[in-house]
């Protein structure tokens, strides 16, 4: 993924230079996704409570992330869409954090619709950027997997808690792979400019 703006230049991107000078955050985020992905797949037969738990802790931070992206303008999304899916991520972390008997339909139904919304917003800012960038794709595939995830378990919640863990596995992992990617991208770009 190469970026560019329309002039050619690919250095004074009003949407990509403040977004390329928090590629870490981005990185961050992705990695942090890929190692909740590794621990989902490597011990699905973890308890329910345990993985909640987990959860609890991936969504208060990738929340914590989106805010501080929003007070930094380190995003090509408007700062006002990274605070809503910010605290999304932050109310959907404490309600399983505070509540970890729930049943694991409610749990998976917060899951999934957490899911969509993230993955519509990661298309919508393709989408804003992409005549500054080449090879959009990227990230308009990583947010359709993202919306794919939560369609899936709103459509067969009843796939068994070990089954659902592995499945989450697999999209935090194909998420965060896409996050770091984009991340270095971006700090290829903050380099040139």
């Amino acid at each position: 993924m190469t970026f560019s703006t329309p002039s050619g230049t690919g250095l004074r991107s009003p949407l990509l230079t403040p977004l390329a000078r928090n590629w870490g955050l981005i990185a961050l985020r992705g990695v942090l996704s890929i190692l909740f992905g590794i621990v989902c797949i490597a011990w699905p037969g973890v308890a329910l409570t345990t993985f909640i738990w987990l959860f609890a802790v991936f969504a208060l931070v990738d929340g914590v992330f989106s805010i501080g992206a929003a007070i930094t303008g380190g995003s090509m999304m408007p700062r006002w869409w990274l605070a809503v899916v910010g605290i999304a991520g932050i109310a959907v972390g404490l309600i399983a954090a505070f509540n970890p008997g729930a049943t694991a339909l409610v749990l998976l139904t917060f899951i999934g619709a957490w899911s969509i919304v993230r993955g519509i917003f990661e298309i919508a800012g393709a989408i804003a950027v992409r005549k500054e960038i080449d090879n959009e794709w990227m990230l308009i595939l990583g947010g359709a997997i993202s919306v794919l995830f939560g369609l899936y378990v709103f459509i067969f919640p009843g796939e068994g808690a070990l089954a659902i863990l592995i499945v989450i596995g697999i999209w935090s992992i194909i998420a965060g792979v896409m996050m770091v990617g984009f991340a270095f991208r971006l700090r290829r770009h903050n380099s040139r400019a």
